[in-house]
């Protein structure tokens, strides 16, 4: 293992600068497109009804159950420049983690089973596909050490060659049997497979010589304690991003849920556009923060958001003009019997690109109050929209159906994005006065 490592995975360039970059966004691009690519086929496989169970495991509760397995610790992990916890610190409390994601994955489709909103097919099909993303989540413990470590381009390979290994497993198993179970079965071994030989192959290969295995007793707890309100932030920013798709599941049909995904699509791509451009930063950003430098770390800032913002007005403009092209582009991948199924939902369509570029901004906004250490607002904040979200979103389903899924959605990020953007403005001026 160690010399597949050291053959196909370790960068020997001198421009390291330049791979990180490059593997970053290879990395983020495939992870992004197979979900898309997953998406149609099991649609044009399976039909809309599997389509969208596919999409509630996989997009939807599977992305809840991959945030506690990965506890939001990523920011926080990658912007511990002062090494104040080590990598067995982190291990550790990831195990934890990834117990408890098992558990709400088993958990909440018992639920649902028993309360006769799940068959029992459906039931094992979402807790596989969420079992799935945890072992996602699990990986991230590793890929977050080799950005901190300064080797982003390992955290884009793994991204890559883990994600193709999986997704060509799901493929051709679905083909041959024509189950989405069976495949679903299959993706999660591949997962595990492709996490064996990307992510511990390569702490194991001791490539990488900074990294710490030792566990300082009683850290796990106290990193615990610094970070599990930023864990509940990251699970009531996802629950707050996809309140209207729970809705869908439990007013509407599994075949809504498809369709609502497909046209949710582009905020995938806005949302990891935006991490192209923010993470690159985020250590430059700490740095500027840590050493007081206030005037550097706003302008990178604002730069960072008006690329952001730019980009938000294009796809916007984009949508409204060729929204109905793009739609019947994806009823023609989906295939003759989805005709007509995809343009109806324009308006909804440019809505959520809309939020989609509005959550971007607010990522951003995010990310600078993690370096400020600032949980406590983060928090607020979203304790605020959860609740919003939880009351308006299954109302406005039930009377508007996807369209009011869109608006609900469009609102709940714009409010979002308000609250971030002024709290971090405001504790940044705090600080400046202070200096």
């Amino acid at each position: 293992m160690t010399g597949f490592v050291k053959r196909f995975l370790l960068y020997k360039g001198n421009n390291l600068d330049r791979e990180n970059v490059v593997w970053n966004i290879i990395g983020s691009f495939c992870y992004a497109f197979a979900s898309m690519v997953l998406a149609f086929i099991v649609m044009r496989m399976a039909g809309d009804e599997d389509g969208g169970i596919f999409a509630i495991g996989f997009s939807t509760f599977g992305q809840q159950v991959f945030i506690v397995a990965y506890f939001g610790i990523r920011p926080f992990q990658i912007t511990d420049g002062r090494n104040e916890y080590s990598f067995g610190d982190y291990f550790r409390l990831r195990i934890a983690t990834s117990i408890a994601a098992v558990s709400i994955a088993a958990a909440y489709p018992m639920f649902m089973m028993a309360g006769g909103t799940y068959s029992p097919r459906k039931m094992v099909i979402v807790f596989l596909l969420a079992l799935y993303k945890m072992i996602d989540g699990f990986a991230d413990v590793y890929e977050s050490e080799f950005q901190r470590q300064g080797s982003l381009y390992l955290t884009g390979k793994s991204n890559t060659f883990r994600t193709l290994l999986s997704v060509f497993c799901f493929l051709i198993c679905l083909g041959i049997s024509d189950s989405l179970l069976a495949a679903s079965c299959t993706a999660v071994a591949a997962q595990a497979a492709g996490v064996a030989v990307f992510n511990i192959g390569v702490v194991n290969s001791g490539i990488l010589k900074n990294i710490c295995r030792e566990v300082k007793k009683g850290a796990a707890v106290r990193l615990f304690g610094q970070t599990w309100l930023l864990f509940l932030s990251v699970f009531l920013d996802f629950y707050i991003f996809s309140s209207p798709k729970y809705a869908i599941d439990l007013k509407m049909s599994d075949a809504a849920n498809g369709y609502f995904n497909i046209i949710f699509m582009p905020t995938s791509v806005i949302y990891l556009a935006a991490n192209f451009i923010i993470r690159p930063f985020l250590t430059k950003l700490t740095d500027c923060w840590n050493e007081r430098k206030f005037d550097e770390f706003r302008a990178i800032g604002n730069k960072i958001g008006m690329i952001i913002g730019g980009l938000t007005i294009l796809a916007a403009a984009l949508s409204v003009l060729l929204g109905p092209w793009a739609l019947g582009i994806m009823e023609m991948i989906l295939g003759s019997d989805y005709t007509g199924s995809l343009t109806r939902y324009h308006v909804p369509f440019v809505l959520i690109i809309i939020g989609g570029g509005l959550y971007a901004l607010a990522n951003l906004s995010y990310y600078l109050l993690v370096i400020m250490r600032k949980q406590k607002l983060i928090f607020a904040v979203y304790l605020v929209l959860a609740v919003a979200g939880w009351i308006a979103s299954p109302v406005m389903v039930e009377r508007y159906g996807i369209s009011g899924a869109a608006v609900c959605y469009l609102i709940l990020m714009a409010v979002l994005t308000a609250g971030f953007t002024a709290g971090q403005l405001f504790c940044l001026k705090k600080e400046e006065n202070q200096k």
